[in-house]
C-alpha cells in the first residue's frame, strides 16, 4: 500500500511566483493547494505543513497579509518567503525594514552555522533569486540565521524547535541553485514532525 502523501498547502499573499511553490510541492508528490491568505483557520483542512508566499511590495512590514497571524498559530511546520519571512519575523517579535540595499536578480549567499534544516545537503555558497525591496535585520528570540549576504544579513532563519523557517530570497524560482533541495528538506521536516506526532 502506498505512502499517504503529505498535505502542505500555499499561502497566496499576492506574490508573482506562488504558482511555482505550488508547482514544486506537486512534482514532490505532495497534496497541495493554493489557499487565500483571508480563509479562516476553521476552513483549513488538517494540514502537515504550510508555507506563506511573497507579496507585493512592503506587505511584509504592513502586515497586511490576511490571516496569517492565526496560520502562525497552528502546530506544523511553516515556511516564510519572502514577504512571509518577514511577516513571520515580525509576528515573533523581531524586526524587518526597507533595504538599504534593495536585491533584484540572482545573488550569492553564504550559509550560517551550517544552514539548518532547510539549506541541508546543499553548498556553503550558492546563488539564489532575490527580489524584495524590505528585509529581516532583527530575528526573533528563539530563531538563529541560517543564511547571510553582504547586503543582507538575514536571507535564512530557523527556530530552535525546528518547525518555523524564514527565507528572503525565491527558492522557487529555477535561478536558484539549490531550490529544489530546499523544498525537498522542507517535505523531509514535515513528514518528521508528522511520524513523531503519531507515535
Amino acid at each position: 500500500m502506498s505512502e499517504k502523501p503529505l498535505v502542505i498547502d500555499v499561502v497566496d499573499n499576492g506574490g508573482q511566483w506562488t504558482h511555482r511553490e505550488w508547482r514544486m510541492l506537486r512534482y514532490l508528490k505532495v497534496d497541495t493547494k493554493i489557499i487565500e491568505n483571508t480563509t479562516p483557520v476553521s476552513e483549513m483542512r488538517e494540514l502537515d505543513g504550510l508555507i506563506l508566499s511573497g507579496g507585493a511590495a512592503r506587505v511584509g512590514l504592513t502586515g497586511e497579509l490576511g490571516n496569517c497571524a492565526a496560520f502562525l498559530d497552528l502546530e506544523i511546520p511553516i515556511l516564510g518567503i519572502c514577504a512571509g519571512h518577514q511577516f513571520m519575523a515580525r509576528h515573533y517579535g523581531g524586526d524587518a525594514r526597507e533595504s538599504p540595499e534593495p536585491e533584484f536578480g540572482a545573488m550569492e549567499i553564504n550559509l550560517v552555522q551550517g544552514g539548518g534544516k532547510i539549506f541541508a545537503g546543499t553548498e556553503p555558497t550558492q546563488t539564489v533569486w532575490e527580489s524584495h525591496n524590505d528585509e529581516v535585520h532583527e530575528v526573533p528570540e528563539g530563531f538563529f540565521v541560517t543564511a547571510s549576504s553582504p547586503s543582507c544579513k538575514v536571507q535564512g532563519m530557523e527556530n530552535d524547535a525546528g518547525n518555523r523557517f524564514g527565507l528572503q530570497f525565491h527558492p522557487e524560482v529555477n535561478d536558484s541553485e539549490f531550490g529544489k533541495e530546499m523544498f525537498e528538506n522542507f517535505v523531509r521536516v514535515c513528514r518528521k514532525i508528522k511520524e513523531n506526532l503519531q507515535k
